[in-house]
């Protein structure tokens, strides 16, 4: 056996240093390479007459020649033409009875041939995958899968492969298709969900594949396809910021290192390495980003999807999926029916027998619900739904937490429709602001300032607030209709233009006056051809007056009073101060209430012009945004209470329509009815305190510790503080107040040395 085995490891040093050998000189090197070709097609042969029954030195012997053989299968393309069929043949034969070790050795060498280039990705992927969905070995398959991903990765990592990928995704989607009920379509759900997560496939056959997924009668491979659905963008996008937080390098620390460190050739290239990677991500960042659309808005057919999938798995009394799982296909539903606005009436009255209070996970239904809803359901449909969780969760009898949930779940559902209300129950519901709960309070207000914002008629009059019924009185604030949509404009695009009007007339005033009618020009922009026709010509005639178009006709000895009055005064602003409201004030009041409308008119149609007639910079755009949230901020407010209620109005704008709403938020003010063990109290206490020591921590402090985290050291000053005691005796001694005798021994050593020529005695 000994001698055996020192046989094979002179066999395997004299391969590796032949493979050495042929890589520096293939033609020397034909006849010994001919030689171990001839004998790997014995040993081919001798295992395929006997896969089962193959010795341990055969399989170790034919192992060596296949991994000799794929190593330098480049240099003799015409001689190992044969090789990489020869190697697909045997493993997808007899990949069943082959012995593990050699098995993966195959399927590395054709990964190698394909690294090669002596075969191509699709004849790799053509062999692997129909192994990988037929094996039992479960070890084979983790292989083979990985094999596959590594694979299509590197295809698609300089360019994408477009070709390689339709291929690839035709055959997973007919995978999905031709058999239903089997478990096979597993593999296809893994694969597409980690290619979509890396953003190797982004496009709508990446979501066909799961759509299909998540309409199979497989139990793994329907939860699969709605898992992908419910959170496979924010894998995506954890990944993205994981990938461009990692690897952080510190230039200014390497640098400052190799500064001080010894150096050497190691560290040198550690410093190219560290230097190449900071250019190529500054590269990667200045590249345009990807757009990435989320899989619901890559659907094909999103009505058709949410009705198949209601009615195949909700409404099916076949169905095999467990209360769980019909739950998170409840949540796809309800995000499609929200998202792309659909009408799905069956999907409403199926809630109606899930909203107790006993029943488990009754939070993940509430909020399936409120995300069902939109703006397009009939209230009709909705309002039992309300009436029936008021009935059932807030109630005096009911618990604290089990009422403020309720109240926050009719909340979500009258955002998305408010129309779902009625009067009666409103008003009841807004009474339990006065609870001596605080969460249940909290989402009682929360449901009063909604409904003045958006329906303050179906308030009575002492809840309405003082803006609700201001705006009412105004007619601001109109009753909302069914299926009325706003008028699609930029929002606060007014408060854009009045800033913009007011930066012009600051300008304006700042700039030395010119000409009368350069000035006139300037503010009102019109030309010398268009003042005729505007009528706002001042002249300084009094007869004139009843020529010109836009002004009040007024008595002579009136207007030329008023012209000497003007001409005695000092004109201290310009002539186009003169404003059309000076002109009109004879106006009765009548006529100022007709042309309150029409002045509404004219701001809708310059906010309209100002959209339409101008391209707004990203400076705008930037702008826009301070003042819809300095606009929404009441300004009233103290200065805490300010940067709170900024804070929440950001947050509020930050949140995507896409994003789904969870129990989380439902239970969120039910944690505050909640009441708090002993031990929890103490540990909020100590938590609470080290957050008061945090805020308490002087500027040095945190420099420091801020230093520390960085890695950076200390300096010399500080170093000298922390010196060891003892270390500082001497210099404390050289410190203290010396007697006349010493001073006059440091006097005449100075001299002495002074005449020297210093220490080193440079005179003579």
């Amino acid at each position: 056996m000994k001698r055996k085995l020192g046989a094979l490891e002179k066999v395997d040093a004299d391969l590796s240093s032949l493979q050495y050998k042929i890589r520096r000189d293939p033609t020397s090197y034909k006849e010994d390479f001919d030689s171990r070709y001839t004998q790997y097609e014995s040993q081919r042969e001798l295992f395929l007459q006997a896969p089962a029954s193959a010795t341990d030195t055969g399989i170790v012997s034919f192992r060596d020649l296949i991994d000799f053989l794929s190593h330098v299968a480049d240099c003799y393309p015409t001689l190992t033409a044969r090789f990489p069929e020869d190697l697909i043949h045997v493993l997808s034969l007899h990949h069943e009875h082959l012995e593990p070790e050699l098995r993966e050795k195959i399927v590395g060498s054709l990964v190698l041939l394909r690294k090669k280039e002596i075969i191509d990705s699709s004849r790799l992927l053509q062999t692997l995958f129909p192994l990988l969905i037929s094996t039992h070995s479960k070890s084979t398959r983790t292989l083979l899968y990985k094999k596959c991903l590594s694979d299509l990765r590197t295809s698609n990592s300089k360019s994408t492969n477009h070709r390689l990928n339709r291929t690839f995704q035709t055959v997973l989607y007919n995978l999905l298709t031709s058999d239903q009920v089997s478990s096979k379509g597993i593999w296809a759900v893994k694969i597409t969900r980690e290619l979509w997560k890396r953003q190797i496939w982004t496009d709508f056959k990446a979501v066909e594949i799961m759509k299909e997924a998540s309409l199979a009668d497989n139990e793994k491979v329907i939860l699969g396809g709605v898992r992908f659905f419910l959170g496979g963008d924010k894998e995506r996008e954890e990944l993205e910021d994981e990938s461009s937080d990692e690897d952080a390098i510190d230039m200014g620390k390497i640098r400052h290192q190799m500064g001080i460190n010894k150096k050497t050739k190691k560290k040198a290239r550690q410093m190219e390495n560290a230097v190449a990677t900071v250019k190529k991500k500054t590269r990667k960042k200045k590249q345009p980003h990807p757009l990435n659309f989320s899989a619901f808005h890559l659907l094909h057919d999103p009505q058709g999807f949410a009705e198949t999938l209601f009615s195949k798995h909700l409404q099916n009394s076949r169905s095999k999926l467990n209360l769980e799982q019909k739950l998170q296909v409840l949540q796809l539903v309800s995000r499609l029916v929200g998202l792309h606005k659909l009408t799905v009436m069956s999907l409403y009255s199926y809630f109606i027998k899930y909203l107790t209070p006993r029943q488990p996970s009754v939070t993940s239904f509430l909020a399936s619900l409120a995300q069902a809803t939109h703006n397009l359901v009939p209230p009709d449909v909705l309002e039992p739904l309300v009436q029936k969780i008021a009935n059932e969760f807030v109630s005096e009898a009911a618990a604290a937490e089990v009422a403020s949930a309720g109240l926050n779940a009719i909340r979500e559902i009258c955002v998305r429709q408010s129309l779902a209300m009625n009067d009666t129950l409103l008003q009841d519901l807004v009474l339990y602001r006065k609870s001596k709960d605080k969460g249940v309070v909290m989402a009682a207000k929360g449901l009063l300032g909604l409904y003045r914002d958006v329906g303050p008629d179906m308030l009575k009059k002492r809840d309405r607030g003082k803006e609700a019924a201001m705006g009412l009185r105004s007619g601001i604030r109109k009753e909302q209709r069914f299926g009325e949509e706003a008028v699609g404009e930029i929002e606060g695009l007014e408060l854009l233009e009045k800033w913009k009007d007011e930066e012009k007339e600051k300008k304006l005033l700042t700039e030395e006056p010119r000409a009368e009618g350069d000035l006139v020009e300037a503010e009102f922009g019109i030309d010398d051809e268009e003042e005729d026709d505007d009528g706002w010509e001042v002249n300084e005639d009094s007869d004139s007056d009843s020529d010109s178009g836009g002004w009040q006709n007024v008595s002579s000895d009136e207007g030329t009073n008023a012209l000497d009055a003007d001409d005695k005064r000092p004109s201290k602003k310009p002539r186009n101060a003169i404003t059309a409201s000076e002109g009109t004030a004879g106006q009765d009041k009548e006529e100022n209430k007709e042309n309150t409308p029409q002045k509404t008119v004219e701001t809708a149609e310059k906010i309209s012009t100002l959209a339409t007639t101008r391209i707004l910079t990203p400076a705008d755009l930037v702008k826009l945004q301070e003042l819809r949230l300095a606009a929404s901020v009441n300004n009233a407010l103290p200065a805490a209470q300010r940067k709170r209620a900024a804070a929440a109005h950001q947050a509020t704008l930050n949140r995507h329509r896409d994003d789904p709403l969870t129990a989380t938020e439902i239970e969120g003010l039910a944690s505050l009815s909640k009441k708090s063990t002993k031990d929890e109290r103490i540990a909020a206490a100590r938590e609470g305190k080290g957050g008061r020591d945090e805020v308490r921590k002087s500027t040095t402090a945190k420099r420091k510790e801020k230093k520390r985290e960085q890695g950076k050291s200390t300096t010399n000053r500080e170093k000298a503080r922390k010196k060891n005691f003892m270390m500082t005796l001497g210099k404390a001694k050289g410190k203290q107040k010396k007697s006349l005798v010493d001073r006059g021994k440091v006097l005449k050593a100075h001299k002495e040395r002074g005449k020297r020529g210093g220490k080193r005695g440079n005179q003579g």
